[in-house]
């Protein structure tokens, strides 16, 4: 969850809150919402006087240098206050006029949930724009208003309750579409990813090396990318996969600087917790070392309590912290404001031993660093404390917002409608426009979104567009308005009285729009309903299981507006159903007043659905009114997708399924716009609708944007940050984290997907020519130039964004990727225009894979391609270089320890944890035998085999050895008492003919592999 959630939703009437152990059942924090006045304070509270003593300490004085700065502080402070420290809500220490501290504001892609802030386009959005410097300035942007925020409404707030630390980019790579939170991540892609979240970094932490603007953490360590079950699921991630794809999204940023820390995920990484894992030293830390300040680790919300309640991977709360806080976590977010839960447990593992003052220093001088940095110790609060009200909203940044929600969107079909030549751009004057849609005339927001001071919906943008051309608009969304009659009262659910509450009342008539609700289908059979008086949506009220239509939008962390209408009873009748909480709908026969109580559903009301207005049918008629039309569908990003929901598939919604194909066939003349914060199966619309446009949840401009870009003032710039997979082509396991062998991504899919990666189309027409290499042959140390001229040949101004690519021609010692993204840069050219652009690569990265015989980078020799294009599959150009140097060795295999995990290939096998602290395991799948393959393993001189085993059960276990293919030995396993309790046991083998071969190990039974050694003479097996 990244934060310490509200149940305020941020766009309804009144505020819903939960129960506090209600709250922390769902794995967060309960915290009381963070209410900012609407105008800032006329004479906002100044901050609290500082001794005059205390004023001239050094920590104060920011001409001392930084390390000593906080060795001052820090040996001023007690044991206590420390620990303290360690906790999200770090008390004030008066007597040094230290003020509180709150690690972690979001600020995803504009201030969240802080009040009305400049929102930009989702994450994903951000990403398809492909444009570092753009992302720069909206995180610079960003990072100014929360500056604001924190100077001038945090005193009214309470001190330290704004946070400069903000959360946020979010660098886990979208290999699923179908997970929930892929509005949160850039890009299926390492290197696209991890340039973009570091130009995020260095927008919010602004261009001073030394002091922050903000300081930015990288989300979510390591390898997550599923919702269902995140707190309990392990990802396996073998040594490759970890080196070359998930790791790679981070390292940038952090070796760069411009990372400040990094968020450790919900997740556990091949069986451990992420966070106890030694990745955080032994790699995170490491990459941060040169750029000359330590990461700041902070943990997820509850998640050093998962360590006990829900992962169950240690009995003790004092242990679970103390592994956490010596594995690299220096801020416990747990338990809300009410840091002494956390304290407690700190201090209970100082006192029993497992902690020494010294690992609460090393956190708490990581925290003290970066407060530094942020000037809080500071006379005046550091160069960005004048930071003025008045950025927040700001025409230039109002500017900026429209700028990124027109880069970001993607057209991705443009054919001729029944008129020759394509259908976009949309010529308006003259002609009337049908708008429809359900997201035709709404703007939704996120859960990491800040609250937008305005909306432009798409009927918005260009019924302002196409009125300026001449033209007229016609807005339907195109859902069904419906009435419920309940069976025990014959009345309509309605609106009773002023207050918005519904009740099933006699004397309400059909045609009333009290008792009217527009019927939104967004999948799964969830649906909300808008009551046409109130224009407002119904939703669950928690104090008195009530309903009221009274809602903007769905939103919160517990979603109270979605229902299930279900089957009860005879023909047309229904039980009413909330989604949150699963209780159907009573209605009192007395009184007709409703509450949503019931258990079961033989205890529910029976209604009768009936059709007022059938939506497609209007929508037809519009469409048959229409020059042209733009549908407008997607999904609402509070609904079946979302934090801790994972998509069911990739489909269009049944409801706008079938309105796309009843439009497309009055007016072939349509667009279809795909709103959504994921990729979509769009197969049909492909094949029948002439044009096809996504956009992520743009913010507040997303409709003039769209009208731009529609209409032709803007050429779409966009291209895709993800594949987007047909609907009959068959995804991977959600849990099958091996890219890989799964085939996941660009890089390892085989079928033709529906549309690349990469993958936009423009206004004009780009060519691509004089792809030349600076060198056709390069050492596998070396670096070389790639040269290509794009040119814009067509008769517009237009954007490109041109893509360079690297594959191996025939790799000889592991599966290499079909294509892997090398380098990419973004053009604006003029009608005529051409440019000239040099990628500079070196072979050591952009044609390096993980070698699991060295344990390192490596560089194959031998024939590679460099390709250049468009997109992922649309690749016109290519030249051949050919990497010199030697061959891979063999894998020394006699004497030498060989980590069981360093596997080339495998089959129903688990990756797990060796030790709660450190290394990695393989056990057989649950119901499978485990086969691992070693591939090219020098055993010349083998005699024995010994492997490193535990066991927990008794019974037969054992491990088969072959080589070349054949069997030639079986080691049986015994129980050794516990998973972390090894033992070493060996094998003879009999003499094996030649030196090289490949070795296969299958595990049959309950058992973990975590090394193995093929003894010779003389060797120890060390």
């Amino acid at each position: 969850m990244s934060a310490s959630k509200r149940f305020t939703s941020r766009c309804v009437s009144r505020v819903r809150r939960r129960p506090v152990n209600a709250a922390l059942r769902k794995g967060f924090s309960a915290v009381s919402t963070v209410s900012v006045p609407a105008e800032l304070p006329a004479d906002p509270p100044e901050d609290p006087p500082v001794d005059p003593a205390v004023r001239h300490l050094p920590f104060r004085d920011p001409a001392v240098p930084l390390r000593e700065r906080v060795d001052d502080l820090l040996g001023r402070l007690t044991l206590q206050e420390r620990i303290a420290m360690l906790h999200q809500y770090g008390p004030a220490v008066p007597r040094l006029g230290i003020a509180p501290f709150r690690t972690g504001t979001e600020a995803l892609h504009g201030v969240a949930w802080l009040g009305a802030a400049t929102v930009f386009p989702q994450a994903v959005g951000l990403g398809a724009t492909w444009d570092e410097e753009l992302v720069h300035a909206v995180a610079a942007a960003t990072g100014t208003e929360l500056r604001a925020f924190h100077h001038h409404k945090a005193p009214a707030v309470g001190a330290g309750r704004i946070s400069l630390q903000a959360w946020a980019p979010v660098v886990n790579l979208l290999r699923d579409p179908r997970w929930g939170r892929n509005e949160e991540g850039y890009a299926e892609d390492p290197l696209l990813s991890a340039r973009l979240g570091h130009a995020y970094c260095r927008g919010l932490a602004g261009d001073d090396p030394e002091r922050l603007r903000t300081a930015p953490i990288l989300k979510h360590f390591l390898a997550y990318n599923n919702e269902d079950g995140r707190t309990t699921t392990s990802s396996g991630v073998r040594p490759r996969v970890l080196h070359e794809y998930d790791l790679a999204a981070f390292r940038y940023a952090v070796e760069q600087g411009s990372a400040t820390g990094v968020m450790a995920a919900y997740n556990l990484v091949n069986g451990r917790p992420c966070h106890v894992s030694p990745l955080l030293e032994s790699e995170l830390r490491r990459w941060a070392g040169p750029a000359g300040h330590e990461l700041f680790v902070v943990s997820d919300a509850e998640a050093p309590s998962n360590l006990v309640d829900d992962e169950h991977y240690f009995d003790d709360h004092a242990v679970a912290h103390a592994a956490a806080l010596l594995a690299g976590i220096d801020s416990f977010t747990d338990h809300g404001e009410d840091p002494s839960v956390t304290v407690g447990r700190v201090t209970q593992a100082v006192e029993r031993g497992l902690l020494t003052a010294a690992d609460v220093d090393r956190a708490v001088r990581r925290q003290l660093a970066i407060r530094c940095r942020l000037g809080e110790f500071d006379p005046d609060g550091g160069p960005y404390a004048g930071t003025p009200w008045e950025v927040v909203g700001s025409a230039e940044h109002r500017a900026l917002a429209l700028r990124a929600a027109t880069e970001s969107i993607v057209l991705l079909r443009n054919a001729p409608g029944s008129a020759a030549g394509p259908l976009l751009p949309l010529d308006a004057a003259g002609r009337r426009i049908a708008v429809v849609g359900p997201l035709a005339d709404t703007l939704f927001e996120d859960w990491y979104s800040g609250t937008m001071p305005y909306r432009v919906t798409v009927a918005d943008g260009l019924g302002a567009a196409v009125a300026a051309a001449g033209g007229t608009t016609e807005v339907v969304e195109g859902v069904d308005r419906v009435t419920l009659r309940a069976g025990s009262t014959g009345g309509l659910l309605a609106v009773a009285g002023d207050e918005a509450r519904l009740a099933a009342v006699a004397g309400v008539e059909q045609d009333d729009p009290a008792a009217q609700f527009d019927l939104f289908d967004w999948d799964l059979g969830v649906l909300t309903l808008r009551n046409v008086r109130t224009g407002r949506y119904a939703g669950l009220v928690d104090e008195d299981a009530s309903l009221a239509a009274d809602r903007v939008q769905p939103a919160g962390w517990d979603v109270h507006e979605t229902f299930r209408l279900e089957p009860h009873g005879g023909e047309g009748e229904f039980a009413l159903r909330a989604v949150h909480g699963g209780r159907y709908a009573v209605v009192d026969a007395a009184t007709g007043a409703v509450s949503v109580t019931a258990e079961n559903v033989s205890g529910a009301e029976k209604f009768t659905l009936g059709v007022v207005r059938d939506g497609i049918a209007q929508a037809v008629a519009a469409a048959s009114r229409a020059d042209a039309v733009v549908l407008v569908v997607g999904n609402d990003p509070h609904i079946n997708g979302r934090e801790t929901q994972d998509r069911a598939h990739t489909r269009l919604a049944p409801g706008h399924e079938r309105l796309l194909r009843e439009v497309v066939a009055t007016r072939p003349e349509t667009v279809l716009v795909v709103m959504s914060s994921y990729p979509y199966a769009v197969d049909w619309a492909d094949e029948h609708a002439p044009a096809v446009v996504w956009t992520s949840h743009g913010g507040q401009e997303t409709g003039a944007a769209l009208a731009a870009v529609l209409l032709g003032a803007a050429d779409p710039a966009g291209r895709l940050p993800q594949t987007w997979y047909r609907a009959d082509d068959p995804l991977p396991g959600r849990l099958d984290y091996d890219i890989v062998k799964a085939g996941w991504t660009y890089q390892y899919h085989r079928p033709a997907p529906l549309y690349a990666f990469g993958h936009g189309l423009s206004y004009t027409r780009f060519t691509l020519s004089e792809l030349a290499l600076s060198e056709r042959d390069v050492t596998q140390d070396g670096t070389f130039t790639a040269t290509v001229t794009v040119a814009n040949c067509g008769e517009r101004y237009g954007t490109e964004t041109v893509q360079l690519y690297v594959r191996a021609v025939a790799a000889a010692t592991y599966e290499a990727p079909l294509l892997r993204l090398a380098g990419y840069r973004k053009v604006r050219l003029a009608p005529g225009e051409s440019a000239e652009l040099a990628f500079t690569l070196r072979a050591g990265e952009a044609l390096a894979h993980w070698s699991v015989r060295e344990g390192a980078f490596a560089v194959e020799p031998g024939g590679y391609e460099v390709l250049a294009g468009r997109s992922a599959a649309d690749l016109p150009l290519g030249a051949p270089l050919a990497v010199t140097g030697p061959a891979p060795a063999p894998r020394r295999a006699v004497g030498r320890r060989l980590g069981a995990a360093d596997f080339d290939d495998w089959a129903g096998a688990e990756l797990v944890d060796a030790t709660r602290s450190a290394g990695d395991a393989v056990a057989p799948a649950p119901g499978a035998e485990g086969v691992l393959l070693y591939r090219c393993l020098d055993l010349a001189g083998a005699r024995a085999f010994t492997a490193e085993v535990s066991r927990t059960a008794a019974g037969e276990a054992a491990i088969e050895v072959a080589v070349a293919g054949e069997p030639v030995a079986r080691l049986d396993v015994p129980s050794t008492g516990g998973r972390y309790r090894w033992t070493s046991r060996s094998v003879p083998l009999p003499a094996l003919p030649g030196a090289v071969h490949d070795v296969r190990l299958t595990l049959r039974g309950e058992l973990r592999l975590r090394a193995f050694t093929f003894e010779g003479p003389g060797t120890s097996g060390k």
